[in-house]
Formats: structure tokens, C-alpha cells, sequence
């Protein structure tokens, strides 16, 4: 994982999934050294022009991770622990359970 963080009693890592030609970024929340939940921004390549004209993934991640560091907080702050997408695709955004995706994420 790239970079590190503390909300409150948990810790945050992430960053993205190695070796993915796709944009996939992962925040994996833990407690007590115990992993809690798999955050997931993942942008279908359709919908990468939406943030980037180069399709720059860094560039991406430059100008969205705030926005994307607050839906973690929140996700926290609800007790929503479920392991979750945030998908943007061709038609926008939607929050999918990654347990019930038809195409399975991880961090390999």
C-alpha cells in the first residue's frame, strides 16, 4: 500500500492495485491490526475521460482523493464495514457491495 492513515480508532492503507491496467484504487481499513473492510474506487475505462483527458491515473488520484478519503470517513462513521465499490462507468456512479459483484476485486 502506498500511504497511511488514522480515522478515529482505525487505520487506513491504500493505494492501487498492483499491477492493474485498470483503475482499481483500494482502502483497506483495519483495527487492532485486524483488516475491517475493502474500499474500492474502481473507474470503468468508458468513464476514465470523465477525470482525465490523458487518462492519467495519478493525475486521477491528484484530484480526487479527498473526495474519495471522505466517502471512507463516512463509510467509518455510518459502522458500514461491508467491503465496498465505489464504480463509475459509462452511465455515472453507483456504490456496489463487493461481496455481490459479478466481477470479483482483491488487493492481488
Amino acid at each position: 500500500m502506498e500511504k497511511g492513515w488514522t480515522y478515529k480508532s482505525v487505520s487506513v492503507q491504500e493505494g492501487f492495485k498492483p499491477g492493474s491496467k485498470h483503475f482499481q484504487y483500494f482502502f483497506v481499513v483495519s483495527e487492532g491490526g485486524q483488516k475491517k473492510a475493502s474500499y474500492c474506487v474502481w473507474i470503468e475505462d468508458e468513464a476514465l475521460s470523465r477525470f482525465s483527458a490523458s487518462k492519467n491515473f495519478n493525475a486521477i488520484l491528484d484530484s480526487h482523493r479527498g473526495d474519495w478519503s471522505q466517502w471512507v470517513t463516512e463509510k467509518i462513521d455510518q459502522k458500514d464495514f461491508r467491503n465496498m465499490v465505489l464504480m463509475f462507468d459509462k452511465e455515472g456512479q453507483k456504490e456496489v457491495d463487493l461481496d455481490k459483484m459479478d466481477k470479483k476485486l482483491s488487493m492481488e
